[in-house]
């Protein structure tokens, strides 16, 4: 079939063919596929590996395209196993996989399963050259996917869209959108050096990756958003945390670390989740109540929160710029305070009863723990943000306007 590019066989040509199967890109829309299943509740496994069928045909085809825009038409890879007409071929033999898959889904549960199905392999087949130039459409193409990869999954079971669904699509479109960013940047100086527009080389390495950050903690906290709300079940703020955790020691890392560890952080998040969803061990379970404490109560929450507050500016060593910014704040916070209470604007049932210059005690202490515990977050934020990692983006006028690295320098190869 002359697939294979420098070995000749029928084992040659196999491994040509399985070299486009990347498993650190294939597997998450495979099991975003299942996940969609797994909120469905009860599903069917025929139309289940109908879909993902389609789904792997559509990230192979990305891969395929991809490596043979690369190799061939921009010449930025050094090689391709696969010969010209191999990923020609290739190409339409996962192209008519889809097409099958597609219409097997629309005979079997409707129209509508194929719909939401086709614009996977669309994102696939246009990721290059077309998708991949554009800061919007090369970071939000595969998040995009893993999206409809998910709604898919849930669609074929159930032959509908909930608001359930659209949450967790929406959590992964964007968590995983700071993801490609941070991944886009380890390609930061050869992007740079084609004038190809990713966000890092739009916005600079330090403004991407804020961006990047921004979008993860978003995502994260749309997580705990819908909790509350009763669309994702009570256990789902365990995979935010636990993506929230490696997030943060990803934050201190190169990009290279830096992607390896949010990919990573990206399988646990679908895998805590995905046990959140299926076996929902804290559902029926109360909150923790609080008001046991009786009158003691809004004065244990200060003090928690203010312990907390006091461990963030002692590590930031701010305590006594935060004090002098709280004791200015002070007397502002205690007229608006004193106001509101006064108009009854609002009232504290769960307090000691002890009131100082007119006021809960309580709420002289409120006016510390609120200002003290929002200047700890923001004075360690920018103390992790200053502490360097490794160089993010040179700071000598003549970089600004030449390459960093010569036209033929090497790429990483990356199929995403």
């Amino acid at each position: 079939m002359a697939i294979a590019r420098h070995e000749r066989g029928l084992r040659a040509d196999l491994r040509a063919l399985l070299s486009q199967v990347h498993p650190v890109f294939m597997l998450p829309p495979l099991a975003a596929s299942w996940f969609g299943a797994a909120v469905a509740g009860e599903f069917a496994l025929s139309v289940g590996v109908i879909h993902m069928g389609a789904i792997f045909f559509a990230v192979y085809t990305a891969h395929v395209k991809d490596g043979y825009v690369d190799f061939y038409r921009r010449g930025e890879d050094d090689d391709h196993p696969m010969t010209v007409r191999g990923c020609r071929r290739s190409l339409l033999a996962a192209g008519v996989g889809f097409a099958a898959c597609t219409l097997a889904l629309g005979v079997l549960v409707g129209p509508g399963a194929a719909l939401v199905t086709l614009p996977t392999w669309f994102i696939g087949y246009l990721h290059a050259p077309q998708l991949d130039t554009n800061p919007l459409t090369t970071t939000l193409g595969y998040p995009t996917g893993i999206a409809l990869a998910l709604l898919g999954g849930f669609y074929v079971q159930t032959g509908a869209v909930t608001a359930t669904i659209l949450g967790f699509a929406l959590v992964f479109l964007v968590t995983l959108a700071g993801v490609k960013i941070i991944d886009d940047e380890q390609d930061y100086a050869y992007d740079r050096s084609i004038d190809k527009r990713t966000v890092s080389v739009l916005l600079g390495r330090p403004r991407a990756r804020t961006l990047a950050f921004s979008l993860l903690m978003a995502g994260l906290v749309g997580v705990l958003w819908g909790t509350v709300s009763g669309l994702f079940p009570p256990s789902a703020p365990a995979a935010a945390l636990a993506f929230g955790s490696i997030a943060l020691v990803a934050s201190r890392a190169g990009p290279t670390i830096a992607t390896m560890l949010l990919i990573r952080g990206a399988y646990v998040f679908l895998a805590v989740l995905l046990v959140a969803v299926w076996f929902r061990p804290l559902s029926g379970t109360p909150l923790p109540d609080v008001t046991a404490l009786g009158p003691y109560t809004y004065l244990a929450t200060e003090i928690a929160f203010g312990a907390l507050a006091f461990g963030l500016l002692r590590y930031a060593g701010a305590l006594r710029q935060a004090a002098r910014t709280i004791a200015a704040l002070y007397p502002i916070a205690y007229l608006w305070d004193w106001y509101t209470l006064e108009v009854g604007v609002f009232e504290i049932p769960m307090r000691t009863g002890y009131d100082l210059f007119g006021i809960p005690i309580e709420e002289h202490l409120f006016m510390i723990v609120v200002p003290a515990l929002v200047l700890g977050v923001h004075e360690t934020v920018r103390r992790l943000s200053a502490e360097p990692t490794e160089p993010t983006e040179s700071t000598d006028p003549a970089e600004l306007t030449e390459p960093t690295e010569p036209d033929d320098a090497p790429r990483r190869d990356s199929h995403t």
